[in-house]
């Protein structure tokens, strides 16, 4: 992808953004016309104290007393200063709230975007990367669009005004100080260059190691347990100094353009202050266009110096700006359904059909798997790890698709359906319980905002939940702190089933809900579980199948093929795989 692409881009993307970026442009181009006034006045006014009543002020305007002239000037001087002052004002308003509103969208859409991606990315991908996109990267851009805008824009007025005026007034002297911008832009070119991967390398590597501190972080218990302190440290220690070498090797180049930059100024500056000064000594140039050229020459090199700063810039911005189209363009993987799914016309009758299935690059986990739950039935699924419980559960959710074979949901195919509309009428308790940083209530009302204090404390009652809350500092107010981390397992837990009751949908999944809980617990869950699963179609995983003995039906997989299915006692008579998985739990016998 070529350096340019990047901008195009976000122009594209800025559409209605545009008319800010409009005003925005336009005070930055007043107010370098207003900042390259006051040498045009100093050159007017030496030209008032040399030439007095013959100076250009008196031939255009009439006064004739210098004193008048001089006054005349101050008066313009004032307004000039002025106008720089509040030009500068507005355009540097309108750019930083540019700044902030694209930085907003695109932060927004972005992560919007991240939310849809099928489960799969977030398997293969680090949650590091994604928040340096999220955060670091849109940063780069904010930080950008604040002055490197604005100055790139500014640089462009100067050379076009300075141009007009120089070749206007004196153009024999015009091309010498001109002479050295076509040096600088080609050098400034092949520094751009020379720094695109450098400033990319450095993007990715903020990546990496914000995702090796994310991952250390969430494991901290880990961490300590094993006093494994020293190592963490060391291993940071590595992510950061390969990112500080990245760094390190842009800095030696983007640090070398302004001494070799001022070289090629200087060269221009001091041909103009001797070629002009040889030409007013002749008579052949007026004192006053001379000084004014002088300052102008100035003005128009120096600011020069700051193209390695603004390309610098540039650079970091435009290597942000790509990784985050890049994300942006990121394919959604499955297309979401078109047909709705009225919620309370859900009957809850599953079925998969045929069903097979593999990870990317992986060995098949589902083999032409029928499975059938008919709707305000319990049923289970057992068997050993690895069987093919839990991606049951993920394709029911949809979060993926089936290699081969179809799901239905009361005779509809679940590619038909939004997928919005299969997960609102399936509620999930896993035994991976995920509690956002905030309160007992929002963590309830999670998904159902607009709950009541009411529906949240009935819900909680029905998940035995609300005795513990009552007890806690400040109730139903208490922040729980990120995952929960405040509460116990099992309280975590029955917060989830919470959430589930308040919910209320037509089809519960329980995925190992009682798997890393004690008996007494395990038992107050299981109380709970059997007041939430009435009048719904409840599909339950379950390692301790003392937990679905009860369930309507039964089903043991192996392997992803499923190799017995019926009641408890049905099962145990038959003696198979599911009476093997029982004597072993019962310690009737041991492997």
């Amino acid at each position: 992808m070529q350096p340019a692409l990047p901008l195009l881009r976000l122009w594209r993307y800025a559409g209605r953004h545009r008319p800010r970026i409009v005003w925005a442009t336009t005070f930055s181009v007043l107010n370098k016309l207003f900042d390259l006034a006051p040498p045009l006045l100093i050159g007017i006014a030496v030209d008032v104290v040399v030439e007095r009543q013959e100076s250009i002020l008196s031939r255009i305007f009439g006064i004739n007393a210098p004193i008048s002239q001089l006054w005349v000037l101050a008066g313009l001087t004032l307004f000039v200063w002025g106008m720089e002052s509040l030009t500068e004002y507005i355009a540097q308003l309108q750019w930083r709230n540019l700044a902030q509103s694209l930085q907003h969208d695109l932060r927004l859409e972005t992560y919007d975007h991240v939310q849809h991606l099928e489960l799969a990315y977030f398997e293969d991908s680090s949650t590091g990367g994604l928040m340096a996109i999220l955060n670091d990267d849109v940063n780069q851009l904010e930080r950008f669009l604040d002055v490197g805008a604005a100055d790139i824009i500014m640089m462009i007025t100067t050379m076009t005004a300075l141009a007009f005026f120089f070749f206007a007034t004196a153009p024999e002297v015009a091309w010498m100080a001109f002479l050295p911008i076509p040096v600088i832009i080609w050098g400034s070119l092949i520094f751009q260059g020379l720094m695109a991967p450098k400033y990319r390398a450095v993007r990715d590597q903020v990546g990496l190691l914000n995702g090796q501190l994310g991952n250390n972080l969430a494991g901290i218990a880990t961490i300590k347990s094993f006093t494994a302190e020293n190592i963490e440290v060391e291993r940071i220690r590595r992510e950061s100094n390969t990112y500080r070498e990245h760094n390190r090797r842009a800095i030696i180049l983007s640090s070398a353009f302004i001494p070799l930059i001022r070289i090629v100024i200087v060269l221009g500056f001091a041909a103009t202050l001797v070629y002009g000064g040889i030409r007013t000594l002749e008579g052949t140039m007026l004192v006053g266009i001379y000084s004014t050229l002088v300052f102008m020459t100035q003005r128009l090199l120096w600011p020069l110096t700051n193209l390695g700063r603004t390309f610098d810039l540039y650079q970091r911005a435009m290597a942000s700006t790509r990784r985050i189209f890049e994300l942006l363009d990121t394919p959604r993987g499955m297309d979401d359904g078109i047909k709705s799914l009225a919620l309370n016309k859900v009957r809850g009758d599953l079925r998969l059909d045929k069903v097979s299935f593999q990870y990317s690059q992986g060995t098949p986990v589902l083999n032409s798997l029928n499975l059938d739950f008919p709707a305000g039935h319990n049923c289970a699924i057992v068997g050993a790890t690895g069987a093919g419980k839990s991606t049951v559960i993920k394709l029911l959710l949809r979060f993926y698709d089936t290699t081969q074979g179809t799901i239905t949901i009361d005779g509809h195919n679940l590619r038909d359906l939004r997928m919005r509309d299969i997960r609102r009428a399936i509620g999930l308790v896993s035994q991976d319980v995920f509690l956002f940083h905030g309160t007992v209530r929002e963590n309830i009302a999670y998904g159902q905002p607009g709950a009541s204090d009411a529906a949240i404390q009935s819900a909680a009652e029905v998940a035995e939940a609300h005795t513990f809350i009552s007890e806690l500092p400040q109730d139903y107010a208490t922040v729980i702190g990120e995952r929960g981390q405040k509460l116990s397992g099992g309280q975590r837990q029955r917060l989830s089933i919470a959430r589930a009751v308040l919910k209320d949908p037509p089809i519960l999944i329980l995925d190992e809900a009682t798997s890393s809980v004690d008996n007494e617990t395990e038992a107050a869950i299981q109380r709970s579980i059997e007041r939430l699963a009435v009048g719904r179609t409840n599909v339950v995983i379950a390692h301790r199948l003392s937990t679905v003995r009860n369930a309507d039906l039964i089903y043991v997989l192996e392997q992803g093929k499923l190799v017995e299915s019926g009641k408890h006692e049905e099962l145990l008579e038959y003696g198979g795989a599911y009476a093997a998985l029982w004597r072993v739990q019962t310690g009737e016998r041991t492997r």
